[in-house]
């Protein structure tokens, strides 16, 4: 597919991925439409109406989603099911009938079972239930895809689905109260060093893993993807290497230049025991290889954070969250 001229949504194009993709089609010559929720609330039919008739996109990438570490999907397990749900099965549904070309579906990485086998396989997306603590957020995901699938089958619409690791990088939400593992880790970092506390709390016992990857690869594997890739078949994005939250700790500490001591809150939960996926799929069908190491990584979000956020002058709200 050629961007240049392409009519594009992209829910959540306001967002920290959403805008890296945003960037990255307008850089290829795409029209983009970027709907805010305050017009256009996308759990609403109407409203969805609205923006698919003023906009009559080709294309529509499909990021909007309500997302939270582990305290955040344990207190709102049920608007984390329906309004992921809600959004993703309507806009679907939508676009069909608006004669939409091609509908890019994000998933999660919280779709997989709890216990799958590390490198996760695609194929293994159904071998079980999810870890517990956010299920309701992955399974409303997942259901993206067979509804992708279905409709593919019967309308022969062509729409796909991708399933990024946990994603990380500058103008990531730091927000202790509804962030991810490494900006939350960042955040707590800083802040004991300003208040030179000597110590930072984290959730777990640190002997989970994690994959991440740098949101600017993510954004170009999915704008790869939406160019080349036209399967039912759900893709991997990620970097096919895992880390243990106790050894990412370290690398945050040292890139934030902490040198205090890290204490284990081991009543607080894990999550997912490991996560860690293969991404020869992705490989394969469009040439998507990451290209940021994660130490790099890391320190460009740090730089990124001291130098943009608010928040670094304002003390914490929360424990970390070692999560999603």
């Amino acid at each position: 597919m050629n961007w240049t001229g392409k009519r594009v949504v992209v829910t959540g194009g306001a967002g920290f991925l959403g805008s890296c993709v945003v960037e990255r089609l307008r850089a290829e010559g795409a029209r983009v439409c970027v709907p805010r929720s305050r017009e256009f609330d996308l759990r609403e039919k109407d409203a969805t109406l609205r923006l698919l008739d003023r906009e009559n996109p080709q294309v529509i990438f499909h990021l909007a989603a309500v997302v939270g570490g582990i305290g955040a999907n344990q207190k709102n397990p049920g608007s984390f099911f329906y309004d992921n749900a809600i959004m993703g099965i309507q806009l679907m549904e939508l676009a069909r009938r608006q004669g939409v070309e091609k509908f890019v579906g994000i998933g999660t990485i919280c779709a997989y079972p709890k216990h799958t086998p590390v490198p996760f396989n695609e194929a293994a997306l159904w071998d079980g239930y999810p870890e517990e603590t956010n299920a309701p957020y992955g399974l409303a995901k997942k259901m993206m895809l067979v509804q992708s699938q279905a409709y593919r089958t019967q309308y022969g619409f062509n729409s796909i689905y991708l399933l990024p690791v946990n994603l990380y990088g500058p103008r990531d939400n730091f927000d202790l109260q509804t962030s991810h593992v490494i900006p939350a880790l960042i955040r707590k970092c800083v802040e004991a060093n300003r208040k030179k506390t000597g110590e930072i709390v984290l959730w777990g016992d640190g002997t989970a893993t994690r994959e991440f990857l740098y949101v600017e690869d993510a954004a170009l594997g999915i704008v790869q993807a939406g160019a080349h890739y036209n399967s039912d078949e759900p893709v991997n994005l990620g970097t096919g290497a895992e880390i243990s939250i106790r050894d990412l700790a370290a690398v945050i500490a040292e890139a934030t230049g902490f040198k205090g001591r890290i204490v284990w809150d081991t009543t607080k939960p894990n999550g997912q025991p490991r996560r860690c996926v293969d991404i020869s799929r992705a490989q394969q069908a469009f040439g998507f290889s990451p290209g940021t190491a994660l130490e790099d990584g890391i320190r460009k979000t740090v730089a990124w954070f001291l130098q943009n956020s608010r928040e670094a002058a304002q003390p914490p709200r929360a424990e970390v969250s070692a999560s999603l």
